[in-house]
């Protein structure tokens, strides 16, 4: 008889699943790819991996998979939720198809450092002849798989819907077609979906990062609670300014709310340093009440609306599965102001402040993630753009016209407070407090601050102000 997995896909899930369902601000948002699943583990163990290059791609052939190649993933995959078999995981080596590395890095995600993942990393050197020394083995092996662009092996979909519905029925929707997503990209988070009804502030009944709907606000003096140099994300809609301390939006990522007469959602990517505002009013129907999924697209968190379980490119607002894909929506972006608490509540001396406690009786500490995210990306994401730094604070705007403009932060602040211009393709920055707004022939245009990595991946054509 072959060798069985110490531990099924499905019993390495049940550990999440079991995990605390509110943990500690110290756990809350997406857990250390490093980790066995249900775990996490201190920031300061997650290596980084700067000016990652990437050999030669291996060669891969066109075509259908070769029908002993499908013999023997339907082989393994028959086994996910009952117990895989080593052997039939080596077995995948002699099929020669560095295609299904793909599927191969799936299972390593899930199975970590359990004997499946060394069997799965051990196929994958066989068929990539690379060896993958460097960092964490599922980060590593996919940073090369994205870099090289591989392509992915035909019915490739139908096997990852198969591996992730095991672990979260609930994103099926996600993975049934017509679909723009590119599945090569989507990965795992650490969390699962947060379906819970808008308004609902109970905790997820399985482990998920929680939504804050209509949160309590206070005025500016009542906000004392918050340091003055500690950022928080700064909207303006109607004349009616709001800040979201960000401590608040580490734990929750994604608020929905209403201000100066507009409802929108204000999803805030931890991973790319990326709180966006999108407006859920202007559509025809019910407004889309947006949710964290769980899931990743290179690195971005993949939210969805609730009402019809419709996935969204979060970087861009733009619908790419279900109803609202169908209809072709897009959401309206606003301005997103990155600033401290003190120059923000200077600036709008009549904003409001999300509350302490968010309305819901809850602690949250200033620093919930730890420093978690200071060493560098911690998921995936291939190849970059080496311009600048892969973490350095960019303020991205994408014209009218659809030219996409990156302003590096800080040194474009230091020219406006030296009282010099900021401007490119005829987008120009503004000091907002200590952040940077846009405007576009004296017009407000949407804006907000990013990670450069996340950035430019997501908009690769992108003009990059210079001083």
């Amino acid at each position: 008889m072959g060798r069985t997995a110490t531990l099924t896909i499905v019993a390495l899930i049940a550990s999440a699943c079991a995990a605390e369902t509110d943990p500690t601000p110290t756990t809350i948002g997406t857990t250390n790819p490093a980790t066995t699943i249900g775990t996490t583990v201190p920031a300061t163990t997650v290596p980084a991996t700067p000016g990652l290059t990437f050999p030669e791609a291996p060669a891969v052939p066109d075509g259908p998979l070769d029908p002993a190649t499908t013999a023997a993933l339907d082989k393994v995959w028959s086994g996910l939720a009952t117990g895989v078999q080593i052997d039939d995981v080596l077995a995948l080596g002699a099929t020669g198809d560095a295609r299904i590395a793909w599927l191969l890095a799936d299972l390593l995600r899930f199975s970590g450092f359990a004997e499946i993942g060394e069997a799965s990393l051990q196929v994958l050197r066989e068929l990539t002849g690379v060896t993958f020394a460097a960092g964490i083995p599922w980060v590593t092996v996919t940073d090369h798989l994205l870099g090289w662009d591989l392509p992915e092996p035909p019915g490739y979909l139908d096997y990852k819907r198969t591996l992730f519905t095991l672990i979260e029925p609930r994103w099926e929707p996600f993975f049934t077609p017509p679909s723009d997503i590119d599945y090569r990209w989507l990965s795992w988070g650490g969390v699962l979906v947060d379906d819970r009804p808008l308004g609902d502030t109970n905790p997820c009944s399985l482990s998920c990062i929680p939504a804050l709907d209509f949160p309590a606000v206070t005025d500016a003096r009542g906000g004392a609670w918050y340091p003055d140099d500690r950022f928080v994300f700064g909207v303006v809609v109607g004349g009616e300014a709001r800040a979201y301390p960000r401590n608040i939006m580490e734990v929750h990522e994604m608020v929905n709310d209403e201000l100066g007469g507009r409802r929108f959602g204000l999803p805030y990517c931890t991973l790319c340093g990326s709180a966006q505002l999108f407006f859920t009013d202007n559509l025809v129907g019910e407004p889309p009440v947006l949710r964290t999924s769980g899931l990743l697209s290179r690195s971005n968190k993949v939210m969805f609306d609730l009402n019809t379980y419709s996935a969204f490119d979060t970087f861009t607002g733009r619908a790419v599965t279900g109803p609202l894909r169908e209809a072709g929506i897009s959401l309206e972006q606003g301005t997103v102001v990155t600033a401290t608490w003190g120059a923000w509540k200077e600036a709008h001396p009549e904003t409001t402040i999300v509350a302490e406690d968010g309305g819901i009786g809850r602690f949250y500490g200033l620093d919930p993630l730890g420093g978690r995210d200071d060493q560098g990306p911690i998921f995936p994401i291939g190849e970059r753009d080496f311009r600048l730094a892969a973490q350095e604070q960019v303020v991205g705007v994408v014209t009218d016209d659809g030219v996409s403009i990156a302003f590096p932060a800080e040194s474009a602040a230091a020219r406006l407070e030296a009282g010099g211009r900021v401007e490119l393709a005829g987008v120009r920055l503004l000091l907002d407090g200590d952040g940077l707004r846009a405007e576009f022939g004296g017009t407000a245009v949407a804006s907000h601050q990013a990670f450069w990595f996340a950035w430019s991946q997501f908009h690769p054509d992108t003009l990059l102000w210079e001083e």
